[in-house]
């Protein structure tokens, strides 16, 4: 092969070290202009899935941290711009690199954290005004706010993070980083926590801090909604859009009506340990955006809407109702509750079981004897267990048997758990007892008339039901004999009661008591130190370790297991009121909170009419006489076999 001229002039007019150097500097140029060798490109990173679980191979300590301010489709502060609600989100550091993972989000009115605020006086005048204005002087945190929360608290992230998920706080509107105002459950509050599903699947805009345009090209996606409380409200709210993505939600403690977390029966009633609390006062609450005057007008309707002089329902109510379109819900829905909570009632998750019931959405249920308490550290290993298997089959689609198992787990009185089908338990019949004059029994006697004078202004309904067999002119008591065997009470007990009243106080009050010393949950728990258990990656300043929780209990002579309120004016209609004749007898209707109780036996189950209970409705004067005609009024049981 003849050799390049170049090649040759170089060697005979240079010396013999600078004809290398040249010779090597030519080569290196030449072979610079050849095509490049293919590089070899490294792998998409994929999630690590055995026997249809994810398994943790990320890790959280190397987490990507975003922010993002998402537009919303309304402007609830009439500001001319759409409300924003900002996101945290941490993720997997491989989703910058290709991988693409599914977000379990927490909305929530309290990251931004909370204020006092006054709370309505109880206390009425006959006229049911209140006598000294609407706000009280006393301030306080309303029952939904969680005063200790701060951004990525609890387990998600540790958790689910190395599995493979994207874990996300959202900013309620209204709260924190985001714009808008709080409403305690209106349409606007909805619409900023579906917003943040839509960000996650290309529809919505956000924008990083610094104004920028961002995306989540890192999301498959498929959303799951998830939190207590409030933060449980807001995932059964935002499902009933029927918004495309949101695939699971897992509503704990969550309200499924706001109109009967601040009403019952037609009246103004309290959330347990909240006396005088509204939708206002906890709009108010959790109002911390950075501009404490725009929501001004907007709170100030929220007072004049929610209507506390009558109590009934009205078009403000309708709104914050998601009963009305669990129709529409396309997700998983794992709800969990606690048999001991008083804030957000039982009622909230039965109406709900039974409306998903009705529209075939897939179901599960945990029902545990605490309060308004997270089930995590109830049973550690087993939530982590059936939530994970529950995100695992709706986010990522693995067939897991995630709806193969039974769909309920029932804590029992000796805190064991019982998994059955179905909730109140298959077999459940009803069982009707008549309040005679002497007690409660399946048969009548003959009816005759008892009367109370109310004296609920002043003293607790505790107070009230004790002793039943003492006489006390301010209840009226009825109990069954000694129990022969124990009898299982899961579902609704519903009262009919022929009865007048003759005074100021418009309520009829029905308390469910189980009579017979024992030692009983309350609401509440408290942390077992003695052994913290770890249950996922930990990182300076949380370890991703955990303390179990037990039940609180109290030994007593008895506890209410239940109780029901109605407003006689409503006694047709909650929406409307109707003339109330005093002294004229009416036959009333209305249900209890749903309950699972087992009455041991030898224990007494008693029914005690009261007119205000102190602790939850309004306390008008106290004086009122109740009449009620016995052997005509009953008590129906829903008992399990």
């Amino acid at each position: 092969m003849t050799e390049p001229l170049v090649l040759r002039e170089a060697r005979a007019s240079r010396p013999a070290g600078a004809s290398r150097l040249g010779v090597t500097a030519l080569a290196v140029a030449l072979l610079a202009a050849l095509p490049a060798p293919a590089a070899q490109a490294e792998p998409t990173p994929r999630l690590k899935i055995t026997d249809n679980r994810t398994e943790p191979v990320f890790s959280r300590a190397d987490a990507v941290l975003q922010v993002v301010d998402i537009e919303t489709g309304t402007d609830s502060d009439e500001d001319g711009s759409r409300d924003t609600v900002r996101m945290r989100v941490l993720r997997p550091k491989e989703t910058e690199a290709g991988l693409k993972v599914a977000a379990i989000v927490e909305a929530s009115p309290y990251w931004g954290g909370g204020n006092d605020t006054p709370f309505h006086p109880v206390d009425v005048a006959e006229d049911g005004l209140p006598p000294h204005g609407r706000l009280g002087p006393e301030p306080g945190l309303p029952g939904l706010v969680s005063p200790s929360s701060v951004p990525f608290s609890g387990y998600a992230d540790n958790y689910f993070l190395p599995r493979g998920y994207a874990v996300a706080q959202l900013d309620s509107v209204g709260t924190g980083g985001s714009t808008g105002c709080p409403t305690s459950g209106g349409r606007n509050e909805t619409l900023g926590a579906k917003a943040a599903v839509d960000w996650l699947n290309g529809r919505a805009r956000g924008w990083d801090p610094a104004g920028r345009p961002v995306a989540a090209d890192w999301s498959t996606g498929d959303t799951a909604l998830m939190g207590a409380s409030y933060n449980g409200t807001l995932p059964t709210a935002v499902a009933t859009t029927g918004v495309e993505g949101l695939k699971a939600i897992v509503p704990i403690a969550g309200i499924s009506s706001w109109y009967d977390y601040y009403r019952a029966g037609g009246g103004v009633v309290a959330p347990g340990g909240y006396q005088g609390e509204d939708a206002d006062v906890l709009a108010r609450s959790v109002y911390s955006r950075a501009d404490q005057e725009i929501c001004g007008p907007v709170l100030d309707r929220l007072t004049t809407r929610q209507d506390r002089v009558t109590g009934d329902w009205n078009r403000f109510w309708a709104e914050r109702d998601y009963l009305k379109d669990v129709r529409r819900i396309r997700a998983g829905v794992f709800a969990v509750h606690g048999g001991n909570d008083w804030n957000v009632k039982t009622q909230h998750f039965g109406q709900l079981w039974e409306a998903l019931e009705e529209q075939d959405v897939p179901r599960k249920l945990w029902l545990h004897q605490a309060g308004h308490n997270n089930p995590m550290p109830l049973r550690m290993e087993e939530w982590l267990r059936q939530l994970h298997q529950w995100f695992d089959h709706w986010l990522y689609g693995l067939d897991n048997g995630a709806l193969d198992e039974p769909a309920v787990d029932v804590e029992q009185a000796d805190f064991s758990w019982r998994r059955q089908s179905d909730w109140p338990a298959p077999g459940t019949r009803d069982l009707t007892l008549r309040l005679n004059a002497d007690g409660l029994d399946a048969l009548a006697d003959r009816p005759v008339r008892q009367s109370l004078t109310d004296a609920g202004r002043t003293v607790a309904a505790q107070a009230l039901v004790a002793g039943p067999d003492a006489p006390n002119p301010h209840r009226l008591a009825y109990t069954t004999a000694p129990l022969s065997s124990d009898l299982r009470v899961n579902g609704v007990p519903r009262m009919s009661v022929r009865a007048s009243l003759d005074g100021t106080s418009p309520y009829v009050t029905a308390l469910l008591v189980d009579y017979g010393r024992d030692t009983r949950a309350i609401a509440g728990t408290v942390p077992d130190t003695s052994e913290q258990v770890c249950y996922g990656e930990g990182i300076p300043g949380d370890t991703g370790c955990a303390y179990r929780t037990r039940h609180r209990t109290e030994t007593a002579d008895f506890k209410i297991v239940s109780r029901g309120w109605l407003d006689v004016r409503n006694r047709h209609s909650i929406a409307r009121e109707s003339r109330v004749a005093e002294g004229r007898e009416y036959r009333l209707r209305w249900g209890m909170q749903p309950q699972e109780h087992v009455f041991k036996k030898g224990h007494r189950l008693g029914v005690v009419l009261i007119s205000t209970d102190y602790d939850y409705t309004l306390r008008h004067p106290a004086g009122t006489r109740m009449t009620v005609r016995t052997g005509v009024s009953s008590v129906t049981l829903p008992v399990a076999p």
